[in-house]
């Protein structure tokens, strides 16, 4: 008897490893397979992240290669970041099928929904960032070139500056997410967040201060979303706060 009880956990260890082996594999498969037409047009991927860009710029400017690897290392690191973020859903259901089996009912009944909110606001986050959020401050920073000085920005340092954008944004966007888990947990009441507004919103001044350019209007083009979102959290904490409770017997 003690024999088995020794083995059991073992055993247990090991099909618990084989299973994350595989939907590592798993995820990795995808990711290369996404990754694969992304390297071939790699190139065009890089036109396109460098569009907002080069609307702003002056009649003859455009941006520069100052590396004698960076024409091709720079939109091959590009495509690999974009493979990764198309197949992200896949992965992180990898990541949900092997966990699981380990939540109660309601729990993942909560995280379903959660999971899926959390990547659409990020995927939001990303756009509302290529489409509004480029444009408006690109646009401020050439009409601040002193005069006689011609913007060349490096293709490196621009790729890099605009992937930690979006990636800010993206993680911005998931403010609702985080008020709602803080709610849920019973970390925080709904009464709490409502009447710590004013240190909220200059939480999220300072947030957004950190990760934008130096400039008001980039800071407040993040802040003001955040705050909107912050609100939109509080509302569905509400709504969850007044759902009915389970009942106690749950299933594993």
């Amino acid at each position: 008897m003690s024999d088995d009880t020794e083995k059991l956990p073992e055993g247990t260890l090991i099909s618990h490893l084989l299973e994350l082996r595989d939907r590592l594999l798993r995820a990795f498969i995808a990711v290369l397979l996404v990754f694969m037409p992304c390297a071939y047009y790699s190139n065009a991927i890089f036109e396109w992240i460098e569009r907002p860009l080069q609307r702003e710029l002056p009649k003859g400017a455009t941006l520069i290669a100052t590396s004698i690897t960076s024409p091709f290392t720079t939109p091959f690191k590009l495509a690999f970041i974009v493979a990764l973020l198309i197949a992200m859903p896949y992965v992180i259901y990898q990541v949900w099928a092997f966990v699981a089996p380990g939540l109660y009912r309601r729990e993942k009944r909560f995280a379903k929904p959660l999971l899926a909110s959390a990547i659409l606001l990020f995927y939001c986050g990303a756009a509302f960032a290529y489409f509004i959020v480029f444009p408006i401050m690109f646009r401020f920073f050439v009409s601040t070139l002193p005069n006689g000085v011609q913007m060349m920005a490096d293709i490196t340092n621009y790729m890099d500056f605009v992937l930690v954008m979006l990636l800010s944004f993206g993680v911005a966007f998931e403010v609702p997410v985080a008020v709602v888990l803080l709610v849920a947990t019973g970390l925080v009441s709904v009464e709490k967040l409502t009447t710590i507004r004013g240190y909220v919103i200059i939480g999220i001044f300072v947030i957004a201060a950190i990760l934008t350019p130096p400039d008001a209007i980039s800071q407040t083009i993040m802040a003001l979303p955040m705050y909107a979102l912050y609100e939109g959290g509080i509302i569905f904490a509400r709504i969850l706060v007044r759902k009915p409770a389970e009942p106690a017997e749950e299933n594993e």
